[in-house]
């Protein structure tokens, strides 16, 4: 796993609920705050009926120094190095998978999905006998008070 994708992984599952603030829900999205580890982020839920629950987030640690992090949960699980593929509107990208998790590769490609998500109204990400769809309304909001929700922290 890469840099954030074992972290992201372990806070979702980890943090007790009572830890987790809610920075406001915006549309199809909503932003929350942990308060240990300190992380912030904004998380959509995938659209329709799933097998398992599917959801992306964008995130923010503070203590680490990240800022934008892109981290999916697939509803299927993926076979090790399975092509993932995520489409933002005309934008298109291969992103790192294993288990249910995806991520982009690096920081530079974390950047370049945000900034596609921020200017499209639906994503979508695709692998192997399965496409999990999300609309994007409320997702550069709840990405904004996540990122406001870390700050000098």
């Amino acid at each position: 796993m890469t840099r954030f994708a074992a972290l992201a992984l372990l806070a979702l599952a980890a943090a007790p609920l009572a830890a987790r603030e809610s920075l406001g829900v915006y549309e199809n999205w909503a932003a929350f705050r942990d308060a240990s580890p300190a992380r912030c982020y904004a998380i959509g839920k995938a659209q329709g009926k799933r097998r398992a629950p599917a959801y992306a987030t964008v995130s923010t640690w503070p203590g680490k120094g990240v800022r934008g992090a892109v981290h999916i949960v697939l509803s299927r699980e993926v076979a090790a190095k399975a092509s993932v593929r995520l489409a933002v509107g005309d934008k298109r990208f291969t992103l790192v998978a294993k288990g249910r998790n995806a991520w982009a590769a690096d920081a530079r490609g974390d950047a370049a999905i945000v900034a596609a998500m921020r200017s499209a109204s639906r994503m979508s990400v695709s692998g192997a006998g399965f496409t999990d769809r999300y609309t994007l309304a409320g997702a550069a909001t709840a990405i904004d008070a996540a990122t406001v929700g870390c700050a000098k922290r």
